[in-house]
């Protein structure tokens, strides 16, 4: 049996005290108070009717201090966690809906020059092939997940200069130029390595949608660990990688923590703090958060031996709790778990999945598995960033979600109207958004079931739909009529 190396070690001390040695130290101060967070972290189980009163207090849709999302976090008492589970899936249905919106991620590189230890991509991480892809090779990719149904793309590389801005501008150029029949890409979110302002002008400016960062983990001591070298070692550029993009008026950012490398509690109640620094900041949170576990991936010490492994039971809770303590933000799920788990979570407040993902460059071009005996097997041939859970192709995954009532929805509306920044949250706070998630959603699902099912996928797809138009309101109703029937007929792209 694998043991741990010492790599490892120093994460698990890091979870029993977190942030402590940084405030002896004098950490630079940030909008982060380290002793707070850490107290929070391990702040002992509330009685039954504290409970009920944080659980209360979420059913007026206004969200939860971090304080109370710590003592949610500590709960131990099976009936209670059920009516945790119960209030989050509450939440999500007053202000999302049954609506599931999916994307696929493009990998166009795996060069990195950071050392992250949780990360195939990592440098040091020799036995990796090392692969950048062309713009055409970036085109194919993108015909593929055209001709699959996707209409949303998230890209993602590693931190290179064989990455550039200027290589990912054109990439993002690149995926908007393709066209299958008349579909193209509608949205396009990237993933990148932090910038500084002007370069986040330039991303705004080539159309992007959703900025996504993840700090990994908010312990300034953990951090300083798991990225032993590389620019990504910086702590404080990253963690004010957002104040930069929405300087440059980025109006869509997107949060996130792997979980799995310190205290799983320490780490939730500091997304939060990041969320509320950036709302008072100015005037609106992050879009998005993001919630992946570390999954095995070769060459990398942390995941290959998990430092601090999350159970199913916390990652139950920390879905929840992020969805009723941040009533209005979308939840991101990745292919990283597994089938059935992540269908039992999106009740819990899961509202973006990805689908049939691939997390190789070029990986769209093969049928090879990843799992993790596969890309355990030869990383030279198979240069993944990590193994994933679902295995499910998009037409089976939009298959299980309208038998689970959910729907499917490539929606790109809000965005390309404008409702994105403080335009989002004044419509998504109060549960407005259903008026236009709801039918958006349904139209973009019809041009799916019509172009890309399988008769048996559009029979009880479109089922669901004739269903869900008699929850829209009377606005929404009159409108899916029309679009509807118009998108039969061979319309696309209509959205309110």
């Amino acid at each position: 049996m694998k043991t741990q190396t010492h790599l490892d070690e120093p994460a698990v001390v890091a979870a029993q005290s977190p942030g402590a040695s940084a405030q002896r130290a004098g950490y630079p101060s940030t909008f982060l108070d380290y002793q707070k967070l850490s107290e929070l972290s391990r702040c002992p189980a509330p009685s039954a009717s504290r409970v009920g009163e944080i659980l209360e207090k979420a059913r007026t849709l206004q969200g939860l201090t971090a304080e109370e999302a710590a003592e949610l976090a500590a709960i131990n008492d099976s009936d209670q966690m059920r009516n945790l589970l119960a209030t989050a899936g509450w939440v999500k249905e007053q202000i999302y809906g049954k609506r599931m919106v999916l994307f696929a991620p493009l990998y166009t590189g795996n060069y990195c020059v950071n050392n992250c230890v949780y990360c195939g991509f990592r440098v040091d991480n020799r036995d990796m092939k090392r692969v950048v892809l062309s713009m055409d090779e970036i085109a194919r990719q993108t015909e593929i997940l055209l001709s699959q149904g996707h209409k949303r793309i998230l890209i993602i590389s590693g931190e290179s200069p064989k990455q550039s801005l200027d290589y990912t501008l054109k990439a993002i150029e690149t995926c908007y130029s393709v066209q299958v029949g008349t579909a193209r890409v509608r949205r396009i979110n990237v993933e990148l390595a932090p910038l500084d302002v002007e370069g986040f002008r330039a991303l705004k400016k080539a159309g992007i949608g959703t900025y996504v960062c993840f700090q990994e983990t908010y312990d300034p001591d953990l951090y300083r660990r798991a990225h032993p070298s590389g620019p990504k070692a910086d702590y404080l550029y990253r963690l004010y990688v957002m104040d930069r993009a929405m300087e440059a008026g980025c109006d869509d950012i997107g949060l996130g923590a792997l979980f799995g490398l310190g205290s799983w509690r320490y780490e939730l109640v500091a997304l939060l703090e990041h969320a509320r620094h950036l709302e008072e900041t100015f005037g609106w949170g992050p879009h998005t958060v993001s919630v992946p576990r570390i999954e095995y991936a070769p060459g990398a010490p942390w995941a290959e031996v998990v430092p601090n492994p999350v159970s199913d039971d916390d990652f139950r809770k920390i879905v929840a709790i992020i969805r009723i303590a941040r009533p209005s933000v979308g939840i991101i799920l990745s292919t990283r778990e597994r089938t059935e788990f992540r269908k039992e979570l999106l009740a819990y407040g899961v509202s973006q999945i990805s689908s049939g993902s691939r997390t190789d460059p070029g990986g769209y071009e093969s049928d090879r598995p990843q799992d993790k005996s596969a890309v355990a097997a030869s990383a030279a041939q198979h240069p993944a960033q990590f193994a994933i859970g679902d295995h499910r192709g998009l037409e089976e995954t939009i298959s299980d979600l309208i038998d689970d009532g959910y729907v499917p929805s490539f929606c790109t509306g809000c965005y390309r109207r404008g409702r994105t920044g403080a335009d989002f949250m004044d419509l998504a706070k109060p549960g407005l958004i259903k008026e236009f998630c709801l039918p958006n959603g349904l139209v973009s699902f019809a041009e799916y079931l019509y172009d890309y099912a399988s008769p048996a996928t559009r029979e009880k797809g479109l089922a669901l739909i004739r269903r869900m138009q008699e929850e829209a309101t009377p606005k929404g109703q009159a409108y899916l009529k029309k679009a509807l029937a118009e998108t039969e007929a061979g319309a696309r792209d209509l959205y309110l």
